[in-house]
């Protein structure tokens, strides 16, 4: 039996993970034995594999993630706050499901970056579409994107990425402009989309970075009222492993 045009069928059907499982079938003898149900259903599983594989590494790829962390990794031997059974509920990722936030807050090397990163990870794992940016480079971004006319396409995108990953936010204050880009975006996401964010100051210093009592208050109210918070403290973790 010629098999060749059964090879160009499934591959133009873009049914790669068949192709190749009903290729390595015909190379094991013992796959004889099977019946043509469990041998079909070997076929399809195979694809379903495949096709889950691929929209992990695109939603991956997508996130542009500043490590790679995941959640299995997460260290939880130093002191530093984060309690085991909180952290593997955030990582169970419902909170995304239901469009709430995260603010992970600490002191520099508390591992906040990581964390973010992991749970990242897990949200494209499950399904999610996700965006890392350190958030000064995203208001970059937006000004930039508003000068050569890119601007729709950007908040777009930003719109619709379900978990957007916001890091090291008030490293420096925000101007006026700035704190309004931030608005913007958080608006367009407030309740149907999720932001995480990461920072060396506790929520109640964050109407300091921010250049307007107003647009602090809205921006706030925003991202505050519907979030979850993992507070980080204790030495920094890079001094502790340099030490260990």
């Amino acid at each position: 039996m010629l098999l060749q045009p059964t090879f160009d069928r499934l591959n133009q059907m873009k049914l790669f993970g068949m192709a190749r499982a009903l290729e390595e079938q015909l190379a094991q003898p013992d796959t004889v034995a099977l019946s043509f149900e469990e041998r079909l259903g070997l076929l399809v599983d195979r694809e379903v594999d495949c096709r889950a594989n691929k929209r992990l590494a695109r939603l991956l790829k997508g996130a542009k993630l500043k490590q790679q962390a995941c959640v299995e990794d997460v260290d939880f031997r130093h002191p530093r706050g984060l309690d085991r059974s909180v952290f593997f509920s955030l990582a169970e990722c419902r909170w995304i499901a239901q469009h709430h936030n995260l603010i992970i807050t600490g002191p520099t090397g508390a591992g906040k970056s990581f964390l973010s990163c992991a749970l990242g990870n897990k949200a494209c794992r499950l399904g999610f579409t996700v965006r890392y940016w350190r958030t000064s480079r995203l208001l970059q971004a937006v000004a930039a994107a508003r000068a050569d006319g890119s601007y729709p396409t950007l908040i777009h995108k930003l719109q619709k990425t379900e978990l957007l990953l916001l890091d090291d936010f008030g490293i420096s204050p925000l101007q006026v402009e700035e704190a309004r880009d931030l608005l913007d975006i958080l608006e367009d996401r407030n309740q149907t989309r999720s932001t995480l964010i990461t920072s060396q100051l506790p929520v109640n210093q964050w109407h300091e970075v921010l250049a307007d009592p107003t647009l602090a208050d809205a921006i706030l109210d925003r991202l505050v009222h519907n979030a979850y918070k993992l507070e980080l403290r204790g030495e920094s973790m890079r001094k502790l492993l340099t030490h260990a």
